[in-house]
């Protein structure tokens, strides 16, 4: 740093993630009503980045939470999948101004999450219902509501780092 300069400020997106011991604590103090959604989010791409705006346009706040990297290997995305860890995949989400919140999880739903958030709004990609979606019942009985977002951009992570392979 050379004299005069101004001290480069630490990076902001850190707060924005939440520890599983600390989670439910944080998702309590986020404003409502309370958006949820969840996924991989290995390599975000515009179709990722379209859907999470629209997804916190549902409410005051939004709370995305990301699959292990043991989940995704149970997922069956493939052997190398995820490309990236954990802590990379939430710090590129965390770094997003539509997000306030994300949250790991290593159930192979995350089903157990969202029932203890108590989402106002569980949201989720178009290839998704409320019958194919992990706690969509429990949040629609909790008096909350389920929202498929049609894809604005036909994107896949999938699709992505098979074209770059071959």
């Amino acid at each position: 740093m050379t004299a005069g300069a101004a001290a480069i400020p630490p990076p902001r997106y850190p707060a924005k993630i939440a520890a599983p011991s600390d989670a439910l604590a944080r998702v309590a103090a986020l404003a409502r009503p309370l958006v949820f959604t969840n996924g991989v989010f290995d390599v975000l791409h515009r179709g990722h980045v379209t859907y999470l705006e629209q997804a916190r346009g549902l409410g005051a706040s939004l709370v995305v939470a990301v699959n292990s990297d043991a989940s995704v290997r149970r997922l069956g995305k493939g052997d190398e999948r995820p490309l990236n860890p954990l802590e990379d995949r939430m710090a590129v989400l965390a770094a997003l101004a539509a997000v306030d919140l994300v949250v790991p999880f290593d159930d192979d739903t995350p089903r157990a999450l969202i029932v203890a958030c108590r989402p106002d709004v569980l949201v989720k990609g178009g290839d998704y219902d409320a019958a194919t979606t992990a706690g969509a019942a429990e949040t629609v009985a909790a008096g909350g509501r389920f929202v498929a977002i049609p894809f604005a951009f036909e994107r896949s992570t999938t699709a992505l780092v098979d074209r770059i392979r071959n």
